[in-house]
């Protein structure tokens, strides 16, 4: 598809309506404001279209547009379900949305934005009610950046009780960001391998720790959508060290009502707002990445913290500055307020039995799914999964076809493909996240479609080296699609 500097023609323009004359910005120009060194010396170049070029092109471009109301994305560890539009309507109220975020800062500007505080004082509250800690900050604005203020918040820990702590271990099954955000934060990474069947083994954790092991950082189910059933005995042998126990909530869509994480022992616990609690995700944002801790991490959370003041007829929220644990404020503001705005309407209409109705339904359709390919892609974790499992597709290596090419013939499928190759410790490795709000007729179509991939895979292997083949970009070379770039259609 051509760019709408390529469509440009001389002279061509859209309609735009006349400035009065007698407009207040009449006369108005740059330079009136800017030095003159950083005024343009030539009109910038732009293109030239007429506007129902402009609305063709970008309708076009929106058509291209990949997404979960239009389409299936089982993609695995990501959590890409529907959102529900009744979450987006409560972010889009303008008291909300008019509110500038320094308002709160200025002389009586907490009088002003006291909707706005109370939101976030609710949200922290439910959180902590459904994960089972004593406090939350919400500040943070991505799962990663959420990891990082826990592995902080640990230092902290450490460093106030005068613990010599270098070390964080992390299971070989982790999400890639958990080693990144322990080094981030000053720590040797320690590589834990997973056992047999795919669960931290005690006694291995055992032989890693000593009184310089700060935490493990962990999820469950874990990433290959196993529970992790020896959580008692991990927690255990951490508290002999005065180790913390981390909590990575990417996959809190299993567990959301029937498991509080607080309750079994995890110590500080972050979020993913935008995979669990109702905000579309993909493409770079918005995310949200709230921290949870533990009563004994509480004074360490970053500032500042919205508090209730009860002494008054009429409760008020405020902010409080006088933080002198705190790590400090590790974003601009409050985070992303309108992710945590759809969290709460999300938490608030589904409730309790909502939530526990999702958690149920994502692990239904997970196993459903793992019962109809389990005879024809290897499943190397055969238990009962969670709400996503990991396959293999090393049968078919033989042939010449590997699970990359399996996920390219899926979009020829209309589908989004899966995760691949990810967790490394499953060769081949093609992971599923089905989620709780598809249907059983589209579990259904994606498994018929994948195991008619796979038939071709056994039958015509060649085909599918040329997947896909129905798309605007066909295949491309991986390596040097990242290093060589060609951002033009001018080739």
């Amino acid at each position: 598809m051509k760019t709408v500097f390529a469509q440009s023609r001389p002279n061509r323009q859209g309609v735009m309506p006349a400035r009065p004359a007698s407009s207040k910005f009449s006369g108005v120009t740059a330079a009136m404001f800017l030095p003159e060194e950083l005024l343009r010396k030539t009109p910038p170049a732009l293109p030239q279209l007429a506007e129902l070029d402009v609305v063709r092109h970008f309708t076009g471009l929106s058509r291209l547009n990949y997404s979960v109301d239009g389409n299936f994305y089982p993609l695995g560890s990501c959590t890409m379900k529907y959102n529900p539009k009744f979450a987006e309507v409560a972010a889009a109220l303008p008291g909300f949305t008019a509110a500038h975020p320094l308002l709160a800062q200025l002389p009586g500007g907490e009088d002003m934005v006291q909707g706005s505080l109370e939101v976030i004082w609710e949200t922290e509250k439910l959180l902590c009610e459904l994960n089972g800690m004593d406090a939350f900050t919400l500040q943070p604005m991505a799962g990663a950046q959420g990891e990082l203020t826990g592995a902080l918040l640990i230092a902290a820990y450490h460093k106030a009780k005068n613990n010599k702590k270098t070390k964080i271990i992390c299971p070989d099954s982790a999400h890639g960001t958990n080693p990144a955000s322990a080094a981030l934060a000053g720590y040797e990474v320690i590589n834990l391998k997973s056992r047999d069947d795919g669960l931290v083994d005690p006694d291995a954790l055992a032989e890693l720790l000593d009184d310089e092991v700060a935490a493990l950082m962990m999820t469950c189910p874990n990433t290959l959508g196993l529970f992790e059933k020896h959580l008692p005995a991990l927690v255990q042998k951490l508290r002999a060290v005065d180790a913390l126990l981390y909590y990575d909530g990417a996959n809190l869509n299993a567990i959301m009502g029937r498991m509080r994480v607080g309750d079994v022992g995890f110590d500080v616990v972050h979020l993913n707002l935008h995979k669990t609690m109702s905000t579309p995700h993909g493409g770079g944002g918005p995310g949200s990445g709230p921290v949870g801790v533990s009563a004994r991490l509480t004074p360490f959370l970053p500032g500042p913290r919205v508090v209730k003041n009860t002494g008054s007829a009429d409760s008020t929220f405020a902010l409080n500055y006088d933080l002198p644990q705190s790590i400090g404020q590790v974003t601009p503001f409050y985070g992303h307020f309108g992710v945590y705005i759809k969290a709460l309407a999300y938490l608030l209409r589904l409730g309790g039995e909502g939530l526990s109705r999702a958690s149920d339904y994502a692990v239904l359709n997970a196993n459903y799914m793992r019962k109809r390919l389990e005879n024809h892609l290897a499943v190397p974790y055969s238990d009962l999964c969670m709400h996503e499992f990991a396959a293999s597709a090393t049968a078919y290596e033989a042939s010449g076809v590997r699970a990359l090419d399996i996920a390219k013939a899926l979009l020829d499928k209309g589908y989004h493909a899966p995760t691949i190759y990810f967790p490394l410790i499953v060769k081949e490795c093609l992971m599923f996240e089905p989620t709780e709000t598809e249907s059983k007729e589209t579990l259904d179509r994606f498994c018929d479609d994948l195991l008619n991939i796979l038939e071709q895979a056994r039958k015509d292997p060649d085909a599918l080296h040329a997947a896909p083949v129905s798309l605007p970009v066909r295949r491309l070379d991986e390596t040097r699609a990242a290093r060589e770039m060609v951002l033009s259609d001018e080739l």
